[in-house]
């Protein structure tokens, strides 16, 4: 006994204009490539809020390290924080230095206080962002 195989005759389907998947790719591309970009820029700008705000803490510390040496004066510890920013990215956008003997708990130390932009929109930006460094002060 012969088995018969069914032969499919409808017609092919249709592969006009509504049917063929050319040039999804470009629309496709044309729709997520500008959702990509606005994800990584918004990734580059956070980095470069970050580095900013690290290299003012980084500097403030750094200032007050120096300033808390024996014999050193609060000017010291000045000179050293804005020399540190001067050559950083984040120089551009220092407001104010100030430095400070403070007790805290019976414990004599320096503060470095730095207030700078928060680089919201490339480096400008309408934030003022406010860090210390603390370092304890030696005995002359």
């Amino acid at each position: 006994m012969t088995r018969r195989r069914s032969v499919d005759r409808s017609p092919p389907p249709c592969r006009g204009r509504f049917g063929s998947d050319a040039g999804n790719a470009t629309v496709e591309f044309a729709l997520v490539a500008p959702l990509l970009l606005a994800v990584g820029l918004a990734v580059l700008q956070t980095a470069l809020a970050l580095h900013v705000r690290a290299t003012v803490t980084s500097a403030a510390a750094e200032g007050a390290r120096a300033a808390a040496l024996a014999g050193a004066d609060l000017a010291a510890g000045e000179r050293r924080t804005r020399s540190l920013l001067a050559g950083s990215i984040a120089g551009g956008v220092v407001q104010r230095v100030t430095v400070r003997r403070e007790v805290h708990d019976g414990t004599l130390v320096v503060a470095v206080g730095v207030d700078s932009q928060l680089p919201l929109l490339g480096l400008l930006g309408p934030t003022v962002m406010h860090v210390e460094g603390h370092a304890l002060a030696e005995a002359a």
